[in-house]
């Protein structure tokens, strides 16, 4: 199967993620600027799920871009991804309106974690359908950055619990982790577009 229809309505969707969660931010009560601190725990969270949804749609544009086609089981682990972003706009207010409770962000690191295994799935699926000696399969290699970010979500999901505080530092370390491109990939898809 072609896999256009598959990266336009991944990056539909990740546009209406982002769209969901801008509409979160609401306008202050006042017209100080003494008003808008009273926004910063949520504007906070914005800036932090905002980056996260770039680092996916940006890393799901190298991914796909290195598959050769599509199947089924790409398809289902396409969506088991996008469903895991889509509560990332929930988890986000959430966290944002409650000052960033320990339940909050205990729900939050889930959804990263969760996000994060859904990706090595999707990433899996193209693998084992373009094979072991496959391009995505020589560009990720063994995804060591890949298992730390797992790990650390869950160091963080169990420290939220009782300093929620070390769990966002945590979260905000993983996300510039995976700030710049994954230059594995793109490294390869440079390498054979020479060839």
């Amino acid at each position: 199967m072609n896999k256009t229809r598959l990266e336009a309505f991944s990056d539909g969707v990740l546009a209406i993620i982002i769209t969901i969660m801008v509409l979160e931010l609401k306008v202050p009560e006042g017209e100080h600027f003494t008003d808008l601190l009273t926004l910063f725990p949520v504007f906070i969270s914005y800036v932090l799920s905002f980056i996260y949804v770039g680092i996916y749609w940006n890393n799901h544009h190298h991914l796909l871009h290195s598959a050769t086609r599509v199947n089924g089981r790409i398809l289902w682990a396409n969506l088991h991804l996008l469903f895991w972003l889509s509560l990332i706009p929930a988890s986000t207010a959430w966290m944002g309106e409650h000052d960033f409770a320990k339940a909050t962000v205990t729900v939050y690191g889930i959804v990263l974690f969760m996000s994060a295994i859904a990706f090595v799935v999707l990433q899996n699926s193209i693998i084992c359908y373009d094979g072991e000696k496959s391009f995505l399969a020589k560009a990720v290699g063994k995804d060591s950055k890949g298992k730390l970010s797992q790990g650390l979500y869950l160091v963080a999901i169990i420290f939220s619990f009782f300093y929620q505080w070390i769990s966002l530092a945590i979260y905000l370390t993983v996300a510039l982790m995976w700030l710049i491109p994954d230059t594995r990939i793109e490294s390869k898809i440079l390498d054979r577009e020479k060839n």
